[in-house]
């Protein structure tokens, strides 16, 4: 979207450095640790692991490799069906069709914007019915909020069906204090240039079973066999993280705890400031949870204000403010267009009614009071001015 102002552009969420990557990435260079493993890699793996209470991680080449990885660790395949949340970046499902499988979609809920219990447990009744139970189900975790875990565990242990948690948006968040990313059979983080922390690309798997961690290693550095000459009984994937990148994510996750707060301090003062204004909704937080507010998403009711989503994305863009849609529904995506959907309630979708109000404002930890301050009279200056006008009685 072309924008003809002159003022400085305001980015949706961009990388912030700590400073102190540099220190890891020097270590790199010094011991010409340049491979694609070393010492950043291990340390990284325990340090993030450590961090969120995780038995074990591998560090790979981005968060997509990590669900694909799993995916293959839980044996899917050919005619496999995998559920998946529908509202989500189409990252969560792509590796279910690199396996061969079917994804089958799964509505939101409004409490927390993540997996409906309502629409998943439609989705296994049907899936019991017809004898093809799914393989795995991939739970998405919405700009840094928790899915109601508990209840999502309940129904799929109660079907035995294993969970991957894409917690890609939702590392330094937590769920009845244990961290996200940690209650499925299989956590994925994401270090994704926008992300909380960054290692500019790169995922890491986390998991309890150590086991599926080492097997998810072998893959992940092309399956080769123990043998002095390159020797391969199976395929493998080149998925590993780099030893430099990796010296970032170090330096990045010593400063992910002040990230989480930077995050939460840019919602509330977003909060503060426009809360009050009719026909504007944030995205709720569920009671119990804690999360990092990775972006600030809110709704706009257009009956209430006169202003679409879309109009006030094209209002910031006009000001060179970068705000986006919440994710597209990928049951609408083309790529998924014969794919199977469940609704939170029979003739309502939530994902849809969020992606049609949807908006994602400005939330980098590196932003100013003042660039706050310039989304937020932006925000108002269109919403004021296109107000409906209602004679009081």
């Amino acid at each position: 979207m072309p924008h003809h102002s002159t003022k400085k552009r305001i980015f949706l969420s961009a990388p912030h450095m700590s400073g102190n990557e540099q220190k890891y990435v020097k270590q790199a260079f010094n011991t010409n640790w340049i491979a694609p493993l070393g010492p950043n890699v291990d340390a990284f793996e325990k340090e993030l692991s450590a961090y969120v209470g995780a038995s074990e991680g591998v560090a790979l080449s981005s968060g997509t490799a990590a669900i694909h990885l799993a995916l293959s660790l839980l044996g899917v395949g050919k005619g496999d069906i995998v559920f998946c949340s529908s509202l989500t970046f189409v990252a969560s499902a792509n590796p279910i069709l690199y396996q061969g499988a079917e994804p089958v979609f799964i509505d939101s809920e409004p409490d927390t914007w993540n997996m409906s219990l309502q629409a998943l447990e439609k989705a296994f009744k049907v899936a019991a019915l017809n004898g093809k139970l799914p393989k795995a189900v991939i739970v998405v975790n919405l700009y840094g909020q928790s899915a109601k875990m508990d209840e999502i565990l309940a129904i799929c242990n109660g079907y035995n069906v294993p969970i991957i948690e894409d917690a890609a948006e939702s590392l330094g968040s937590s769920y009845k204090g244990k961290a996200s990313g940690t209650f499925g059979k299989f956590g994925i983080y994401s270090f994704n240039g926008n992300k909380i922390i960054t290692t500019s690309g790169g995922g890491m798997l986390v998991s309890e079973d150590t086991e599926a961690i080492n097997k998810a290693r072998f893959l992940s550095t092309q399956a080769r066999d123990e043998a002095i000459h390159y020797q391969h009984s199976q395929m493998g994937y080149n998925y590993r993280m780099s030893n430099i990148l990796a010296g970032v994510g170090r330096g990045q996750l010593e400063v992910l705890e002040q990230r989480v707060m930077e995050k939460r301090d840019v919602f509330n003062f977003y909060y503060e400031e426009l809360a009050e204004l009719p026909g504007l909704n944030f995205m709720p937080e569920l009671e119990g949870t804690y999360t990092n507010r990775w972006l600030t998403a809110l709704t706009i009711e257009e009956k209430v204000t006169g202003v679409s989503a879309n109009t006030l994305i094209e209002a910031l863009a006009e000001e060179n403010i970068e705000a986006r849609p919440v994710w597209k529904p990928l049951h609408l995506q083309p790529l998924f267009q014969d794919a199977a959907y469940f609704s939170h309630e029979k003739d309502y979708s939530v994902s849809e009614a969020l992606f049609n109000s949807g908006i994602c404002l400005p939330s980098g930890t590196n932003m100013t009071k003042a660039d706050q301050l310039r989304v937020i009279s932006c925000i108002k200056s269109v919403l004021i001015i296109n107000q409906p006008y209602v004679i009081s009685g």
